[in-house]
């Protein structure tokens, strides 16, 4: 069963800073596709870029090209965002979920840039924006159901998935 807080507490701080990899999910207000279809919700990995805590209730990161634009398009609209951290490690598993609104600013225009831009992954590509989120609520839940992995490397440009993309005819 999950406690709840109105802020991040330094426990939830603690495993935020040390997580590899985030998950964003993010609605469109509406709750009609968008361009080409797309979904009212989108759900993205975040990994090789650190989800920073600017304060109790404020995260940003940095956003770069390689998928689509769902967060951005949704915090622009007003939409609701939620932020997954899990615990991978083999002790302590948590989980720890961000409730809040966001928004997207270009990364040149951010009070937060060289903050973010201390701890940029080499391997990454181009910085597309700073997503900010505006914490309303928090959530910690047990984290039983998370697998125990370990982060073995960052991916690479030449990693890049073409399996699973459509292939133009």
């Amino acid at each position: 069963m999950a406690t709840y807080y109105p802020s991040i507490t330094d426990d939830q701080a603690a495993l935020i800073r040390n997580a590899p990899l985030f998950f964003v999910a993010s609605a469109d207000p509406s709750l009609a596709p968008g361009p080409e279809g797309i979904g009212p919700v989108n759900l993205s990995p975040k990994g090789g870029v650190p989800l920073h805590v600017i304060d109790p209730n404020r995260v940003a990161f940095l956003d770069y090209l390689g998928s689509g634009n769902e967060t951005a398009r949704h915090a622009v609209a007003g939409g609701p965002i939620t932020v997954m951290v899990c615990s991978f490690a083999g002790e302590d598993a948590g989980i720890i979920r961000l409730y809040g609104k966001a928004t997207a600013t270009p990364l040149e225009e951010s009070p937060h840039a060289a903050l973010l831009l201390q701890t940029e992954s080499e391997h990454l590509r181009t910085k597309r924006q700073v997503i900010e989120v505006e914490v309303e609520l928090t959530g910690t839940s047990c984290g039983y159901g998370v697998p125990v992995m370990e982060l073995v490397r960052e991916r690479r440009v030449e990693d890049r998935g073409r399996r699973y993309k459509d292939r133009k005819k």
